[in-house]
């Protein structure tokens, strides 16, 4: 099977998204980088968020601009709400009103039973995953409602939005309220013409997930439960999200898109 590690190569890059400005939460590596350098290829600018990783930040900026695309590095913390309003605010005056928002920025359990699982732990992840998306797209919404409606918002949920799995209570409490977040808030912003949906990766390659891809045994017991028998790559998730923000994705709303190379069709089966 080819090495689907890098991009892979294809026809010259559309222009689909030239003149629209997109803010990637948690675009310092992994899956919201190729999200950011996917949409600048397309022809936005994009604002490229960090929590620590500045360097990581930068790096992922060079890949913006690398499309010819103006871009900003701002660091956010999208557990407090003040933060978020900042970021927004330095944003819309750098760049100017973003009409593309993907909120993929996001943190695991430590694997923890519940029995044993600390409060201050569980409301960390749900602070990041499920608080984080809500603060953003409440700024988000406001800004586009300044700017007569319009835009797109694309929500970084999981395969574990539906699927359950053990020790990891909190984290799948976070993605299935950000399923259900996604869907009512489709509603509300639809008089906006603001489309509002949800995107669903399994086993990704990226830095959260490279320790158990690349150790023989995990890899091996992870794959046979994958029916395509390898890890998705960061561009593939990418290419999908700059689809659903796109105008040929005028009609989606409410809905996630799972790309998990057969996983959720397999669970359960053998019951």
């Amino acid at each position: 099977m080819a090495d689907l590690k890098a991009k892979a190569p294809g026809p010259q890059r559309s222009q689909r998204l030239a003149g629209h400005i997109a803010l990637v939460t948690g675009s310092d590596s992994g899956i919201g980088r190729a999200i950011a350098e996917e949409l600048a290829s397309e022809g936005a600018d994009v604002a490229v968020t960090y929590h620590s990783d500045q360097d990581g930040a930068e790096e992922t900026l060079r890949g913006v601009k690398g499309h010819g695309r103006h871009g900003i590095v701002v660091k956010i913390d999208v557990t407090d709400e003040k933060s978020v309003a900042e970021a927004f605010n330095k944003i819309t005056s750098e760049l100017g009103v973003p009409d593309i928002l993907i909120n993929n920025a996001g943190r695991q359990t430590p694997g923890t039973p519940v029995i044993d699982l600390e409060t201050k732990d569980f409301d960390a992840v749900l602070k990041t995953d499920l608080y984080g998306p809500f603060f953003c797209c409440r700024e988000f919404i406001r800004l586009r409602k300044s700017a007569d409606g319009g835009g797109k918002i694309v929500n970084v949920t999981s395969v574990h939005e539906r699927i359950p799995s053990p020790q990891s209570a909190a984290y799948g409490a976070a993605k299935g309220g950000l399923l259900t977040f996604t869907r009512s808030l489709a509603l509300e912003v639809a008089p906006l013409r603001i489309n509002v949906n949800a995107l669903a990766p399994g086993q990704i390659r990226t830095p959260m997930t490279i320790e158990r891809i690349e150790d023989p045994e995990i890899h091996r017991e992870e794959m046979a439960q994958i029916p395509w028998h390898r890890p998705g790559e960061p561009w593939e998730v990418a290419r999908l999200a700059a689809y659903l923000v796109s105008d040929e994705a005028d009609y989606i709303t409410g809905q996630s898109f799972t790309i998990d190379g057969g996983l959720e069709m397999n669970w359960g089966q053998g019951a």
